[in-house]
């Protein structure tokens, strides 16, 4: 009995510092910012992009891209995802704005360029600097707000709050604290988690236009949580699958050209 105690008491103790490591880490993974620094738009193969550093409303310094509309077109006013930067975005900004659709792109708090350090309350205050700066140029009937992966939290939050055109949510969840249980089944994930994007309990008072985008074999974020958020999401709303799509490679099964026709529709 004396050797069963001491194996239990091994096993609490290795479980309790697990969880330990778990809590501390956290925002590590959920925000694995890239070894990237600030890259100029032309540096990186967008000499069309303006880059402006904004002010958030608790003082740090964010960067956007901005490609500005033609005359009668839309903007997208784009989120990315949690490992992303605007660098590596290149080649879908471009094909996004090909036919004179207009970019405003956000560098979040501790990413490439931008000050600070991220979580969800902070990443909501640099959307909503980036939704100021877009408004101040645009008609809020102009503004496609577009989330990818992380950024569909950071897209429906603002979307539930702020007027805009329309809304465009790739790869999204209900919640990053569902992914998180499901990664980590033996672990009390929705007592510990501090930035849980709640996209499930905000999604209904999106009253605009919706397309959710979602790869059939998205191994990152299950197309099931896509779905699920699609049906608490109101009409008008159209979900586009994406057979054999991953998470990263929906550009190359057309996810820019079914979002145009949805921005153009």
């Amino acid at each position: 009995m004396t050797i069963v105690k001491w194996i239990a008491i091994a096993l609490v103790t290795v479980y309790c510092a697990g969880l330990l490591v778990l809590y501390v880490r956290q925002r590590e993974m959920l925000f694995p910012i890239p070894p990237v620094g600030r890259t100029a738009p032309d540096a990186a193969g967008l000499p069309e992009a303006e880059e402006h550093v904004l002010t958030t409303s608790d003082g740090e310094r964010v960067v956007v891209w901005h490609v500005p509309a033609r005359p009668g077109h839309s903007v997208i006013l784009y989120f990315p995802g949690n490992g992303d930067f605007l660098a590596g975005r290149v080649s879908r900004f471009k094909a996004m704005t090909a036919d004179g659709t207009g970019l405003v792109a956000l560098s979040y708090r501790g990413y490439a360029g931008s000050s600070g350090t991220p979580s969800e309350r902070g990443l909501l205050r640099d959307a909503a600097a980036a939704y100021a700066f877009t408004t101040a140029r645009y008609g809020a009937e102009r503004i496609v707000v577009w989330g990818f992966s992380l950024g569909t939290g950071v897209a429906v939050a603002l979307a539930s709050e702020h007027p805009i055109g329309r809304l465009i949510l790739e790869a999204p969840y209900t919640s990053t604290v569902d992914i998180a249980a499901l990664a980590f089944r033996f672990v009390p994930v929705r007592l510990l988690m501090r930035d849980q994007f709640r996209s499930d309990e905000r999604i209904a008072r999106v009253t605009v236009p919706l397309l959710v985008m979602h790869g059939t074999n998205d191994l990152v974020i299950s197309i099931i949580f896509g779905e699920r958020l699609f049906a608490l999401a109101r009409e008008p709303k159209q979900f586009v699958r994406f057979a054999g799509g991953g998470h990263d490679n929906l550009d190359a099964f057309g996810a820019v050209e079914k979002a145009r026709q949805f921005i153009g529709s």
